[in-house]
């Protein structure tokens, strides 16, 4: 790794770390970066996970007071992420490089559509939470089920899990945006730490860590950032950034 990739790979954990802090799709900077790098997709993987770390405590701890309230909701969607994310980490350590190389452009795929349509998940999210309050037995279950399958895919490739987080939320609670984007860095951190304890756990080896400190240093300074800056940048350009990186990365990894 050169002096130069360092010091990209550092910014792209400011970036990542801010961006996940408002947006949820910071991966999309970070990942695509290694990948560019010539870094083995399941190292990307595995290193920003780990890295990403840092940036979702900073980012949580920014938006704390979004979350006062959520308590009673939260008990249900903690475990379900905690699972989730176990499988999904498990499912990334155990199926081969292969079956991950050829899944990844795929997720790649999806993730970056998941971006462009924020604006539409963001906006169904504000009508539902213009309903009344309150949460039956049936949306729940939708909840928990949903917030599972999300940790799952974020165990196994965490790229915009916090716009999936997003769209099954706005779908099923009657709560603001804010509120919403509080939770969601919590359940990402969960997933996050899940994800980078089983990496370092049973494939210790396969992580760069050089890569993990570099990002966990941007990442640290991009979740206060973005906590505290986030809502005054403009969505479309970050979006704009997002997708021009990942094409950049999706072509490296079929190229």
């Amino acid at each position: 790794m050169t002096s130069i990739e360092a010091i990209a790979i550092l910014v792209a954990g400011v970036g990542a770390g801010a961006i996940n802090a408002v947006v949820g799709s910071g991966t999309l900077i970070t990942f695509p970066t290694l990948v560019a790098f010539g870094f083995p997709p399941v190292t990307a993987t595995m290193s920003n996970a780990v890295g990403l770390v840092a940036g979702g405590v900073s980012g949580t701890w920014g938006y704390r007071r979004e979350l006062v309230g959520q308590g009673p909701r939260l008990r249900w969607q903690i475990p379900a992420s905690l699972c989730g994310a176990v499988l999904g980490s498990w499912l990334l350590v155990q199926l081969p490089a292969a079956v991950f190389e050829l899944v990844v452009p795929v997720l790649l795929v999806i993730s970056l559509t998941l971006v462009m349509l924020q604006p539409k998940i963001q906006a169904w999210a504000r009508q539902r939470s213009s309903h009344e309050a309150g949460l039956s037995t049936t949306r729940l279950t939708l909840l928990t089920v949903g917030t599972f399958a999300v940790g799952v895919y974020g165990g196994y490739f965490t790229a915009a899990q916090g716009i999936l987080f997003m769209g099954v939320m706005g779908a099923i609670l009657p709560e603001s945006i804010q509120r919403m984007n509080g939770a969601k860095n919590l359940l990402a951190l969960i997933v996050n730490i899940v994800a980078a304890t089983t990496y370092t756990l049973v494939a210790f080896d396969r992580i760069n860590w050089a890569v993990a400190g570099l990002i966990a240093a941007g990442s640290l300074l991009g979740g206060v950032l973005g906590a505290r800056y986030g809502r005054r940048l403009s969505p479309n350009a970050l979006r704009g950034a997002i997708v021009v990186v990942g094409v950049v990365g999706l072509w490296r990894l079929l190229g």
